[in-house]
C-alpha cells in the first residue's frame, strides 16, 4: 500500500478553487490521503484569532469544527456549504481526513509558505484565467506559486471569462 499523502488545496471559495476542489477530489486523492484546505484571507482582515495567529496561520481545523459557523467566524470565514457536503462525502468515502488551516496576507507568500511548515506533497490551486496584461498588472498568485513551491503544484484551469458584447 502506497504512503498516504498530504495535499494542500487552496480555497478562496471563488469557482475556480471550487474547480480545483473538485478535480482533487475526483481525479488525484486516494484512500487514506490528507487534504488541508488552505485560506490565505486578507491583512486587513481582523477576526478574533488573527492576533494568536498571525505569523504561523491557524492551527489545524478539524473539518467537523469547521463546519461550525462560530469556528469559522472566529478565522474570519464564511465557508461554503457546498464545498463543506463534497469534503464530508470525500472523508466518508475515500476515508480521507479534511482539516482546515487559515493564514492572513499575501496568496503567494503565504501558500509557498504553507508548502514548506505543513511539508506538503502536493499543491492544488485554481487559476483565475486572467489575460496577459491583467496577470502582469495584478500578478499571477498560481504562476507565482508554480515558480517557489518545494512540492509539486497543479493548477486547475478555470473558465475564461468572457467579454460582454
Amino acid at each position: 500500500m502506497a504512503k498516504a499523502r498530504l495535499v494542500g488545496v487552496g480555497m478562496d471559495y471563488s469557482a475556480t478553487s471550487k474547480s480545483a476542489l473538485k478535480w482533487a477530489i475526483h481525479d488525484f486523492v486516494e484512500d487514506g490521503d490528507q487534504i488541508i484546505m488552505i485560506h490565505v484571507a486578507s491583512p486587513k482582515a481582523d477576526p478574533t484569532n488573527k492576533q494568536l495567529f498571525a505569523d504561523t496561520g491557524s492551527p489545524l481545523i478539524p473539518l467537523e469544527e469547521f463546519r461550525e459557523m462560530n469556528v469559522s467566524k472566529q478565522y474570519g470565514l464564511t465557508p461554503d456549504s457546498n464545498v463543506l457536503d463534497m469534503l464530508t462525502t470525500l472523508s466518508k468515502t475515500k476515508r480521507v481526513k479534511v482539516v482546515a488551516k487559515v493564514y492572513w496576507g499575501d496568496p503567494r507568500e503565504k501558500l509557498c509558505g504553507a508548502v514548506e511548515q505543513l511539508k506538503l506533497d502536493s499543491l492544488v490551486l485554481g487559476s483565475r484565467g486572467l489575460g496577459a496584461i491583467k496577470r502582469v498588472l495584478l500578478g499571477s498568485v498560481s504562476n507565482y506559486v508554480v515558480q517557489h513551491a518545494t512540492c509539486p503544484v497543479t493548477v486547475v484551469k478555470g473558465t475564461p471569462s468572457r467579454a460582454k458584447p
